[in-house]
């Protein structure tokens, strides 16, 4: 693993699976008013079950309830990082967390007091939360997962963790990323090598693969990725959890360090349809700071939960992609699962129909990547935000030397190795000739165009394929991403991923809907009664509950 420039709270000796002391549990209970040590210790067990099998909004109906407090909530998160995220009896750890809030049981005491008072600002209130580290924040450093940036401090919060924060949610930690978003394995030079909780000699998917390990893992109860090309849709996938790439203009990017200005957007992963409605609820709408955000303007419902239905899926119009539907070996389970789904789909009264292949959209939205393009243009226009903080040795490595920049990154060497080979092709792409990127440009109109065509010709209300064409690949292996994240990604168009079951060996699967622009309402609708139908998700067996003993 990657030597870290962070130090984390110190750990307990390494435990067994499913054990921890009992002194990590107990004061969870004392918060919430224990009583004998038998009842302090049934209670610590609840407790611990509760942050394994409950989403968010369960979890507010125990606060709610008074059966659990936002104090016992972030103690028992903390618990599980102390005993998974390292390496623990026979496996290797998760390795999900870049660093924690050292101050996250101080906000939550508030919260709490907060709610004794009578205050409570949302279904948020006193829920703890995980934040991919490429989202600023004021009271922890931002890394972008590289050494070179593990100094990096910024001004403000990025604008969604602004809002959560203002709902009441509570920031445990900050995940890993594959650095710089530039991949989809989930490795950086400061965090290392996640690992697929449901099987850790695997992938987590990526690149917000440690908010995806960290969720499965019980180390937050939602969190916030973000999405290039399928970064928070393809962990959702390889981690059983429900992950949306947003309309691009529906939630602001404001203080999340770019990878594509024309493709980047912030979005949730959670544990359920309704979590991801209440995140949206907090973080979705306007934001002067990012001026894409202007079409949301009155496009954004009073609540997305109203849009939560079990009937949904009846007398939908769902449009089966089958261009992205795999026949390779390692693509069949796949593929039969998410037909499985389809079957599903359409016992709860959907209409189905086998789109034939679209060689003319394929190719529009293959030739229009623009990552290269833009990257070094939107990571320096970031990195040069007011009120930055950095070592002024790292902005001498190139000029100018009063700022940072991709080159004085790139100069520093402190990237890992495969990232560091690709942030240098984009070195003076956004400031060479622009002929072939204005073509991609016209290409993506193009494919925003005829994908419009192609739902509205056959009166679809969504499209479905697979998130990812194939499980979780084994660490030191490639990992196929496929080519299906690049239809939202390219067009702008919401895509919404929930879980469609597991491999015969216990891997997650996940089915992609794909809507209109800001149809997030009807999306979420139809997951949540396909959700309802199958409850397709179960937590990892590597980190189960942990269980108190003397």
């Amino acid at each position: 693993m990657a030597r870290r420039s962070h130090s984390l709270r110190n750990r307990t000796a390494t435990l067994a699976v499913g054990v921890v002391l009992a002194t990590h549990l107990l004061p969870v209970v004392t918060a919430t008013g224990g009583g004998s040590a038998d009842g302090d210790r049934v209670a610590a067990g609840r407790i611990a079950r509760w942050v394994v099998d409950a989403d968010a909004t369960g979890l507010g109906e125990l606060l709610a309830d008074g059966r659990v407090t936002s104090v016992g909530l972030v103690r028992a998160y903390q618990a599980r990082i102390d005993s998974y995220e390292q390496a623990y009896a026979d496996q290797p750890g998760v390795n999900a967390v870049i660093r924690e809030d050292p101050g996250a049981l101080a906000v939550a005491a508030g919260l709490d007091a907060e709610r004794r008072r009578g205050h409570v600002r949302g279904p948020l209130h006193g829920i703890p939360i995980l934040l991919k580290d490429n989202y600023d924040t004021a009271n922890l450093p931002t890394s972008n997962g590289s050494l070179a940036l593990r100094h990096w401090r910024t001004a403000d919060d990025a604008e969604q963790v602004a809002r959560l924060r203002e709902a009441g949610a509570i920031v445990v930690a900050k995940t890993n990323l594959h650095e710089f978003a530039s991949g989809i394995e989930t490795v950086s030079s400061l965090g290392g090598q996640t690992r697929n909780p449901y099987d850790q000699a695997r992938h987590p998917g990526g690149s917000s693969g440690g908010t995806g390990a960290g969720l499965a893992a019980a180390f937050g109860a939602v969190g916030l990725g973000s999405d290039t090309c399928g970064s928070v849709r393809n962990p959702a996938a390889h981690n059983s959890l429900v992950g949306l790439r947003p309309s691009l203009g529906l939630s602001s990017r404001d203080g999340i360090a770019p990878l594509s200005d024309t493709q980047d957007v912030g979005g949730p992963l959670a544990k359920s349809v309704r979590d991801i409605a209440l995140v949206l609820d907090a973080t979705a709408g306007y934001d002067p700071d990012d001026p894409s955000t202007t079409a949301s303007i009155g496009r954004v419902p009073p609540t997305y939960t109203a849009a939560l239905d079990d009937t949904a899926l009846d007398d939908a119009r769902i449009g089966v992609l089958t261009d992205y539907l795999g026949t390779s070996a390692p693509e069949r389970t796949t593929t039969e699962l998410v037909r499985a789904a389809v079957r599903t789909m359409a016992g709860r009264g959907a209409t189905v129909v086998d789109l034939p292949p679209q060689p003319a959209l394929m190719a529009a939205v293959d030739a229009s990547w623009l990552i290269n393009d833009e990257h070094e243009r939107d990571l320096d226009r970031y990195l040069a935000a007011p009120g930055s903080r950095y070592p002024r040795s790292l902005a001498r490595l190139e000029p100018p030397a009063d700022r940072v920049t991709l080159a004085d990154i790139v100069t520093s060497g402190q990237v890992t190795p495969t990232v560091l080979e690709r942030l240098k092709t984009r070195l003076g792409r956004s400031t060479g000739p622009q002929d072939d990127y204005h073509q991609r440009l016209a290409r993506r109109a193009e494919a925003r165009e005829l994908l419009r065509a192609l739902m509205a010709d056959n009166d679809l209300d969504a499209l479905v394929y697979p998130t990812v064409p194939r499980p979780a690949a084994l660490i030191g292996q490639r990992e196929e991403g496929g080519r299906a994240c690049a239809l939202a990604a390219n067009t702008g168009f919401p895509a919404l991923t929930v879980p469609a079951g597991f491999t015969p060996d216990g891997l997650p699967v996940g089915v992609e809907l794909l809507g209109a622009p800001f149809s997030e309402p009807t999306l979420l609708g139809l997951g949540f009664d396909y959700e309802q139908a199958t409850h397709h998700r179960r937590p990892p067996p590597s980190t189960p509950p942990l269980t108190s003993h003397r």
